[in-house]
């Protein structure tokens, strides 16, 4: 008796080049072929992949860290410098050069004596714009008791012979000045040799 034909189920034969029982390599897709739809892209070289968490930037303060408590001191990352001692120097001056007192001070009695001169000039135009004079005279006038007195203060002392006076006073003052320093400074210096100078203490705060 004739059975009808029954097909058989399909086995599923293993890929050519593998093991009995292995699973196939999957294929590598070959450049300029389509990538699937959905299919995510690698991340390129250098480039932070998409979802990734940015690195808190400098001195800030991370997510989800706490801030410090209330009466509480942050810890301190950086340890404060040392304060530096105050430095002491005692020094003597134990000589003066001569030649040096010598210009300076000719220097400064100059200066002195252009002060002298401008304040004399400065002084006698204050007194002559404020009345001065003329009230002197009226003064004297008075004490004297006669009106045709010809006495006038400001023609015995003009601008022109105060302003002279003035720089004669000044020029002395110049060569005393200058010949008393350089004198001072030599009187120094011998007596340096004798008790040691004069002692100063430097520092440097």
């Amino acid at each position: 008796m004739s059975t009808p034909n029954t097909p058989r189920p399909a086995t599923p034969r293993p890929a050519a080049g593998n093991g009995a029982g292995r699973p196939a390599a999957p294929r590598q897709t070959p450049a300029g072929a389509s990538r699937p739809a959905g299919a995510a892209r690698p991340p390129a070289a250098g480039q932070r992949p998409a979802g990734a968490q940015r690195p808190p930037a400098a001195g800030q303060r991370p997510a989800g860290a706490r801030p410090p408590a209330a009466g509480q001191r942050p810890q301190q990352l950086v340890r404060p410098a040392p304060k530096a001692k105050v430095r002491k120097a005692r020094l003597l001056i134990s000589k003066v050069d001569p030649w040096s007192v010598l210009k300076m001070a000719f220097l400064l009695s100059v200066a002195l004596g252009i002060v002298t001169v401008v304040a004399s000039v400065v002084l006698w135009s204050v007194l002559d714009l404020t009345g001065t004079f003329d009230r002197v005279n009226e003064l004297l006038q008075q004490i004297v008791g006669t009106t045709d007195s010809k006495f006038d203060l400001k023609t015995l002392a003009s601008l022109g012979q105060v302003a002279s006076f003035a720089t004669i006073i000044a020029v002395v003052n110049v060569v005393l000045l200058t010949a008393l320093a350089m004198l001072s400074a030599v009187l120094y210096n011998i007596s340096s040799t004798l008790v040691g100078g004069i002692g100063v203490t430097l520092t440097d705060d």
